[in-house]
Order: structure tokens, then sequence, then C-alpha cells
């Protein structure tokens, strides 16, 4: 009797929370299914400047060379630990996208995620992506042109809670600039230095960009 009545009594507890969990991942998944059209590139555009900021006990220096505007379609988003300096910085990474990949990440299967401060992508046929492809340019080559992993740092508390409520399939438009970093702690020394174009792929071609405007856009 008292077995029966526990039996039921998880089974009740089990069909909300299996619900909850459907309905999250519905919403996950679908979100980054969202597409927009008419984003065009990043404008990046020529600005010096430099300035100095200490985080727990490390001393760094940041230079830009580039102001950066960019209203896009985010493809994912990852979190990362803040136990180094890179994770104090910069605690979420963010992929974007714009032009035809942003226009067809509806109708394209596209599969993206994010691990270690890289971006990926599949899908399960490559004849889904050749609505994406530029003039003269293969469709894979293409998706690369029009997306890119971005490892954001705030420029204040108000912009890093925007940041923070920024979810898959939203419309964002960050300003900023394109940041070079060093900076050591004692003996330990760091560096990390932004992409400044578009067309590069594997090891630095992700953009480290010191956001001084967030919006989610509707």
């Amino acid at each position: 009797m008292y077995g029966r009545r526990n039996e039921k009594s998880i089974f009740v507890y089990i069909i909300p929370v299996a619900l909850v969990l459907l309905v999250a991942f519905f919403v996950y998944r679908n979100g980054s299914r969202n597409a927009i059209a008419g984003l065009g590139e990043p404008i990046q555009t020529p600005e010096s400047g430099h300035f100095e900021r200490t985080i727990d006990g490390w001393k760094l220096n940041f230079d830009y060379d580039y102001a950066y505007d960019i209203e896009a379609l985010v493809l994912h988003t990852m979190d990362y630990a803040q136990t180094d300096i890179g994770g104090k910085l910069a605690p979420r990474d963010l992929a974007l996208a714009w032009g035809s990949v942003a226009a067809y990440n509806k109708t394209i299967d596209f599969h993206w995620g994010q691990t270690n401060r890289w971006y990926h992508w599949h899908v399960d046929s490559f004849n889904e992506i050749a609505p994406v492809s530029l003039p003269g340019v293969d469709p894979e080559t293409s998706v690369s042109l029009q997306s890119a992993n971005t490892h954001v740092i705030a420029a204040d508390s108000s912009i890093k809670r925007t940041i923070g409520r920024i979810r898959r399939g939203d419309h964002i438009h960050l300003k900023g600039y394109l940041v070079r970093i060093s900076g050591s702690s004692g003996t330990k020394t760091f560096s990390w230095n932004s992409s400044t174009t578009r067309t590069d792929t594997g090891g630095g071609s992700c953009e480290v960009f010191y956001v001084t405007s967030a919006q989610i856009l509707k």
C-alpha cells in the first residue's frame, strides 16, 4: 500500500519535470534555428587607442587598432569558468552570423557548437548549404566568411549583464573595439590578440571584442 502510494507520487513528480526539460530543449534547439535576413558584414574602422586595467593581480594592457560594429544572429553561446585570466576577461563566447548564413539558418539544419574557445558546425549533407554560397566562393568557405566565434569582454557591469542575457537565436547589436591584450602577474604572462579580418580560419581567427555597447534587438 505504501509502496504504491510512493510510486504514484514519484510518477506525478516525474511528469512535470520531464515536460519542463522537453520544453527547455525545444526552446533551446529551435532558438538556434532562427533566421534574420539583411544583416551586413561587421563594420571595422581604423581607430587606435590604449588603456590599462588590473584584474586579480594581473596588470593588463589593452591596445586597439579598430572600432568594431556588428549586428548579428546568435548561433550559439558558451560560458567559461572564471578560473584563469581569460575566463575573468571573457566569461562568455558568442558564435555569430550575418549575411546568407543568418538568412538561411532556419531552413538549413546547421548543428552549431562551441568548445575550448572554438566554434564548430556540421550539416547532414553539404548539399544543404548551397544557398549560402557567396559569388565565386564554395559553400563551406562561405559559412566561415559569414560567421565567427567572438570572445566578449564587457566594458562595465551593465554591459556584462546584457551579454549574460543573450541566448541562441537572438538578434543583437554590439559595438566596441577589437583588442590586443598583454599582461603579467608575477612571473606569469598573458597575451590575447584579436583577429582583424573575417577571412581567416584556425588558431587566432576569433575576435577578441571589448564591448562598449550591447543591445538585444526585437
